[in-house]
């Protein structure tokens, strides 16, 4: 009890001494117009300097997120501007023969024919050799990824259709998300199966699903579809259903995409394998 007593009494101290202070400072502030001003002079450069402190404290926890709202509307943008490129050029394939945009290049083709009853698909563009077209081209639209070139002739090119067993594509959950293989899931025009996704990495149905960039082949962030539900597979990854932008059935003007730099990129890899390889004897 005396304890307690102790403790009401030196609250109540304080208290007194709180409300003593903020009256002498009234009665003060009322006294003349000398001490009014100078009062609310320490009040205002007072309230200045915490709002200001405030204000950056703000800022500073803030500019993660600006940053990746700019971040986000950077791609976005990006991805509107290569979507309309490309629809352009579909809509006329004469109204850009060609366009050139971070090192790929883009020409716009027709399919004249096409494979779609098996497993193992392909397509035939009427872009070749003579339009600068080279193998490992990727075959694209301004609603996803449609194959990639492999075998080129002066006027044609035969390419595997993305409706094929043996194509993968590397593509990307959302905009920062984990990177995984993306290939026809065999059924359907437009299904496809991500997969190799790790299970510490969180996604929502309907998240959207875009090129990598890891590849040569394909330029990073072409929206290809969103996804589904999923399946955990050995009890480390997830396998995740993809309802892809492009139906497979419905297309017949595509963009031929030509990493100009392949060739140089091909050739580093080269230089570095016969290292390893020298290293190793």
């Amino acid at each position: 009890m005396p304890k307690e007593r102790s403790v009401t009494s030196t609250i109540f101290t304080i208290v007194v001494f709180i409300l003593l202070e903020i009256a002498s400072l009234l009665l003060l502030s009322h006294n003349n117009q000398l001490q009014k001003l100078w009062f609310m002079r320490i009040s205002h450069g007072f309230s200045a300097k915490v709002w200001g402190v405030t204000q950056k404290v703000n800022d500073y926890f803030s500019l993660k997120q600006q940053n990746e709202k700019l971040a986000l509307e950077n791609g976005r943008l990006t991805s509107e501007v290569r979507s309309l490129r490309m629809a352009l050029n579909e809509a006329d394939s004469t109204f850009m023969p060609e366009l050139k945009e971070n090192g790929f290049m883009y020409v716009p083709a027709t399919i004249v024919k096409s494979n779609r009853k098996s497993q193992h698909n392909y397509l035939i563009l009427d872009k070749g050799s003579a339009d600068g077209i080279r193998q490992n081209s990727g075959v694209i639209t301004s609603n996803g990824v449609i194959g990639i070139v492999d075998a080129v002739s002066q006027h044609y090119c035969y390419a595997i259709s993305f409706e094929n067993t043996e194509v993968n594509v590397s593509a990307r959950l959302g905009n920062e998300g984990a990177v995984g293989p993306l290939s026809w899931d065999g059924m359907t025009s437009d299904g496809a199966v991500l997969k190799e996704i790790p299970l510490q990495y969180k996604f929502n149905p309907g998240d959207t699903v875009y090129t990598s960039g890891y590849s040569s082949i394909f330029p990073s962030d072409i929206p290809i579809g969103v996804t589904g539900s999923s399946r955990i597979i050995n009890g480390a990854t997830n396998e995740i259903k993809v309802k892809m932008f492009q139906d497979h059935q419905a297309v017949r003007y595509v963009t031929i995409v030509r990493n100009t730099k392949l060739e140089e990129i091909e050739e580093l890899e080269k230089e570095e394998m016969a290292k390893d390889k020298e290293a190793k004897r």
